[in-house]
């Protein structure tokens, strides 16, 4: 049998599980492969060894993963173990080569070109509809239609389907559809395609032409799948169609690595698979490479307390690298102070001879970068943005510092002091007193009101300071947040480090309402976030410490808690699981307590829903329902008045919670998680009166 004698060397430094999944037979192949794992040795040996033992042709594979820099890396491992000519792509190249070909024979045209400028077609639909044709703005509605299209949904079946989901939609979803259906149109017109048409007219193609996809599937006769969990239904049709009615199909993914779901992704395909094909060989593979066994304890801690997990999800980590450090934590009085210290910590690292290029710093948003920027900056550390442009090469920074400099030119202070005169200004391009929900605007409003806080910051240490010598400071931190482009410490969101690793890893503002994020209000987006620290946890290989921060500015008021997901994590007896006993209580309404407990029965409390309402969902609820009626008949009014949903005044959930406890003033009010200063600052008043009235009337 070809290939026999290069067998041994395939097999190679394979662990048990490793070669299990090798050497299994053609056929359906689950590989559940944890972080670290060796995943893509193991579908690559998988394919090399189908090749050499001749039971595949390297032309009939068709190999399948979601990033071009995936699908290279596989394609010259491949060509090392003697299995050249395997096809591995990405699922819109592969869609798109597929398309180049049998386009014509379908239409009798060549196929349509790729649309070159996506966002000109959404801003033209939006203008259509008469919505805003801002940049965000336009890129939350362009964001919405790759949505729909990634998960099949149509332009009529937009608005029930995007209620179904719980997405946060960025106008009317019926205008939005609108929107939707106006750009397909143009695009049609146009006869353009964009991305998502790729995998929709495959899909067509094969669904609707049997000659075509009997041609097809006598020149592919095996396929592979990576990072399974991240398949969203479209990607999902496609390989049905690709399949047809047969199971030669390898897939491989980790359930506790879903990050993507706003995008569609869905682990529900990787779970099932054993249902889908009962005779199929499930491997599962546990021994970690990676990190050591302190990251790799850490990260079972994690991803061990969610709830509810399938059985597919139920993978336990174990390392195999020697021992390392401990993982740290640390909390700090405000983010300067974090960064600051991490700084030091960096600096120290690079003096034992860890290269800078093996450090990362990742955080949940991207305007967290800022204050990491300028403390490497002040250090003299080089660093690299990676997924994002710099804080001050941001569009929204931009032009907030031109209104700025336009406002300092003509003397114009237009609040009582330097902050309240940067609100102001800033009110002009988009600031508001509230964030928005999601998208685009939120990661807007992030960068903007990071401008208010480098204010407050500078007020702080200046109280004399006016608009033009901030707007100065401004233009002195943009200059020297310039460095060469040279070997640095990477800058990263949690998102954009999905798939990287480095030694050392610092996973910075691990408070609630960041990790886990605002908006993630429901179960289901909680315990994303929790994967999303997971994936963190997960990039290092040695050194990882973890912190939070009290406030946001340095003379900020210290009313943040850690993340829920540092419960039971730290160690009991480090001192950073034990901050109300180290610090001295600041004026004004206190800090929420370090752990969440129910106020009933003194249980921790983890779930979003429980802490809301601080109490387990299993003890008795004391809900006064007279007060939570007139709550939200007074909410209702406040929204037609603010012009926004009821939804961004408070919450169901946080009503409910109002109505449980009956705060008697601003400290009782404040300690209601989800209900932060500027809420008390805006509603707060209107609320104790309205609880004070239904208590007077009991």
């Amino acid at each position: 049998m070809p290939g026999m004698a290069d067998q041994p060397r395939l097999l190679e430094g394979l662990d048990p599980e490793q070669r299990a999944a090798v050497t299994a037979p053609r056929g359906p192949v689950c590989v559940l492969a944890g972080a670290g794992t060796g995943k893509t040795r193991t579908i690559t040996h998988r394919i090399a060894h189908l090749v050499q033992l001749g039971l595949v042709v390297p032309q009939q594979v068709l190999a399948v993963t979601f990033t071009a820099r995936a699908a290279g890396e596989m394609r010259t491992r491949l060509r090392a173990l003697g299995a050249a000519g395997v096809q591995a792509q990405t699922f819109h190249a592969a869609a798109f080569r597929q398309l180049r070909y049998f386009w014509p024979r379908v239409h009798d045209t060549q196929v349509w070109p790729l649309v070159d400028n996506k966002f000109r077609l959404v801003v033209q639909a939006a203008n259509r509809v008469g919505l805003s044709t801002e940049k965000e703005s336009v890129r939350d509605l362009a964001g919405e239609i790759e949505w729909s299209k990634s998960c099949l949904v149509s332009p009529d079946q937009y608005a029930t389907a995007a209620a179904r989901a719980g997405r946060d939609v960025p106008v009317v979803p019926q205008q939005l559809a609108k929107v939707f259906a106006t750009y397909e149109q143009l695009k049609n017109d146009a006869r353009m395609l964009d991305f998502d048409d790729l995998l929709l007219h495959t899909v067509a193609i094969l669904e609707e032409h049997p000659e075509v996809a009997e041609e097809f599937r006598g020149r592919y006769r095996s396929f592979v799948v990576d990072e399974y969990q991240d398949v969203n239904p479209l990607q999902q049709r496609v390989l049905d169609a690709w399949l047809g009615n047969r199971d030669d199909l390898t897939v491989v993914g980790d359930a506790n690595q879903t990050i993507y779901s706003f995008a569609g992704a869905a682990p529900k395909w990787l779970v099932g698979f054993p249902k889908r094909f009962p005779d199929a060989t499930v491997v599962r593979l546990e021994r970690d490479y990676r990190s050591t066994p302190q990251v790799v304890a850490l990260a079972n801690k994690v991803i061990g307390a969610a709830r509810d997990r399938p059985a597919g999800t139920r993978l336990k980590l174990i390392g195999q690298r020697p021992d390392g450090p401990e993982p740290d934590f640390a909390e700090y009085d405000h983010e300067p102070a974090e960064a600051e210290a991490i700084a030091r910590k960096i600096a120290a690292l690079a003096g034992r001879g860890v290269p800078l290029s093996e450090i990362a710093v990742l955080f949940r948003v991207n305007a967290q970068s800022e204050v990491y920027e300028k403390a490497l900056s002040d250090a003299e550390i080089p660093y690299q943005v990676r997924g994002g442009e710099r804080f001050f090469n941001r569009t929204e920074v931009r032009q907030a510092v031109v209104a700025l400099r336009g406002a300092a030119g003509r003397g114009d202070e237009p609040g009582a002091d330097l902050p309240g005169s940067v609100r102001a200004v800033l009110g002009d391009v988009g600031l508001t007193d509230e964030p928005p929900v999601g998208g685009s605007a939120r990661e807007r409003w992030e960068s903007l009101i990071a401008l208010v806080e480098l204010a407050e910051e500078l007020a702080a240490v200046a109280p004399e300071v006016d608009l033009a010598r901030y707007v100065a400071e401004l233009e002195q931190r943009a200059e020297s947040q310039h460095p060469p482009t040279v070997e640095g410490v990477t800058l990263a969101s949690l998102h954009s480090a999905k798939g990287l690793e480095w030694d050392a890893v610092f996973l910075v503002g691990l408070a609630e309402g960041t990790l886990p994020i605002q908006h993630a209000e429901d179960e289901a987006g909680v315990e994303e976030e929790r994967r999303l620290l997971y994936v963190g946890v997960t990039r290092a290989r040695e050194h990882l410490h973890l912190s939070w921060a009290l406030a946001r500015a340095a003379d900020g008021r210290r009313y943040r808690r850690r993340s829920r997901f540092l419960y039971g994590v730290i160690p009991d007896r480090h001192p950073a699981a034990m901050p109300a006993k180290t610090r001295t209580p600041e004026p004004g309404p206190p800090r929420k307590q370090a752990t969440p407990r129910c106020r009933t029965c003194e249980s921790v409390l983890v779930s979003t829903m429980d802490i809301k309402l601080g109490r387990c969902s299993t003890c008795p609820s004391d809900v006064d329902e007279g007060l939570l009626d007139r709550l939200r008949a007074w909410r209702s009014d406040r929204a037609r008045q603010l012009k926004v949903p009821a939804y961004v005044v408070f919450t169901d959930a946080t009503l409910t919670a109002i109505a449980e406890q009956r705060p008697s003033d601003e400290a009782a009010l404040v300690a209601i998680s989800g209900i932060g200063a500027s809420k008390v600052r805006k509603f707060g008043d209107d609320v104790l009166s309205l609880v004070q009235r239904e208590h007077g009337r009991n």
